[in-house]
């Protein structure tokens, strides 16, 4: 347990965090085809691609709120929309992409001058991967607690160092998420259909990129989660051996990264910044991809793991964890369902005790729990037929309410 929650000073910081995001989607023409024009933003700080040209990365700043960091995405979705209604083009509204003809459709990000490695680097993946399996998209949200946290919990500490007692403190805290991260596979799910030219078949999945036919190495990385060399140290091992081109290449539910540039150099060099969360997928019941109450209950769910003691995270155990993310990631999964709402309540009990202004944030996901009201769920019963045709007039309907008709 890091944090003391009964002593006042914890207890008044205790729900301050910063959050950040990234949003990946797909550039479409009007009849639903990958868009083939360039990128439309080479100088925006905000706004970029990602492994494609026809790919729309949004890049949110760092906030203190939640709903300040959806407003952000709001904007920026007004940014791009006024460029492509100028094209004549729309943004793909869910995480699994559009019909597919063929590979050729998806021409590699086009890097030049100092960052032109990141076109080879693309192109690399693609040969690995497979260009389709890139273009599934998704949400990556990064979070740390608020400093004053921090420095409340490692005066409670009694340790000397505090980089040492943060890069502990968020080792432990990225075992206990990657162990619960089944869980917001299955709160935030939400890409049960698709079209057939993927060919993952119909219901068979709440999220594509999330389950066995998704995004990820062609091995399970086994780390060491015991101190941050460790930690360093078991990833290079995998770039030594040639599993890894780089730490970008570790497909993994969680990342530790530094501020400023992911690199295993920065890393080691500066320490553990934040965690970024890899599993959520873009959800079209929301303008911006995302609720802002499962931003606050992900934050709730950090509070939780971390008031946990300590643990071994086991070679056995990743495994594990892994696997319950694929599982997770299976539509309507009865036994995950029931696990889910097991743990919701140990989580609600939480919140009541310690975070009430995170109770509402637990309720809402129980809720999701009863049959029917999962995203997915929901997404399948509203988007189960005419995928495309759908997918198109609810893209056009977020370009309108961003502002253009």
């Amino acid at each position: 347990m890091f944090f003391g929650l009964d002593h006042p000073t914890i207890r008044q910081h205790l729900t301050q965090a910063e959050f950040g995001i990234e949003r990946e989607s797909l550039r479409v023409s009007g009849d639903g085809s990958l868009a083939q024009t360039p990128h439309p933003f080479d100088s925006h700080h905000n706004i970029d691609r990602d492994f494609c040209e026809n790919q729309i990365e949004l890049i949110g700043d760092v906030f203190t709120d939640p709903e300040q960091m959806n407003e952000q995405l709001r904007e920026l979705l007004k940014i791009v929309n006024g460029k492509l209604i100028e094209r004549g083009e729309l943004l793909w509204p869910f995480s699994n992409p559009p019909r597919i003809s063929g590979e050729e459709e998806i021409p590699v990000a086009e890097y030049t001058g100092s960052l032109q490695s990141k076109s080879v680097y693309r192109r690399y993946l693609a040969q690995k991967y497979g260009k389709i399996k890139m273009l599934f998209s998704g949400i990556h949200l990064n979070f740390s607690f608020a400093d004053p946290l921090l420095r409340a919990a490692f005066a409670q500490s009694g340790a000397t160092s505090f980089s040492d007692f943060k890069n502990r403190l968020y080792l432990r805290l990225a075992a206990r998420l990657t162990q619960a991260a089944w869980l917001v596979v299955y709160l935030t799910a939400a890409s049960p259909v698709s079209d057939a030219s993927i060919g993952t078949g119909s219901n068979v999945y709440a999220s594509i990129r999330c389950s066995e036919r998704g995004y990820w190495n062609h091995f399970t990385p086994i780390l060491d989660y015991t101190g941050l060399d460790r930690y360093i140290g078991s990833i290079r091992r995998y770039i030594d051996d040639g599993n890894l081109r780089s730490v970008s290449e570790l497909y993994y539910p969680v990342r530790l990264k530094p501020r400023g540039a992911n690199s295993l150099e920065s890393l080691a060099e500066n320490g553990i910044n934040h965690l970024e969360l890899r599993v959520i997928d873009v959800n079209p019941l929301s303008p911006t991809g995302i609720m802002t109450e499962d931003i606050r209950f992900i934050h709730l769910l950090m509070l939780y793991l971390a008031s946990l003691p300590g643990q071994d995270f086991t070679d056995t155990e990743q495994i594990r964890a892994i696997r319950d993310v694929k599982s997770a990631a299976v539509f309507d999964n009865e036994p995950i369902r029931q696990r889910a709402r097991n743990l919701l309540a140990e989580i609600l009990s939480f919140a009541r005790q310690y975070a009430p202004a995170y109770q509402a944030a637990a309720e809402y996901q129980l809720r999701k729990t009863e049959q029917g009201r999962s995203y997915a769920e929901i997404i399948s019963q509203q988007y189960g037929t005419d995928y495309m045709k759908k997918g198109l007039e609810l893209a056009k309907a977020y370009q309108r309410s961003a502002g253009y008709v």
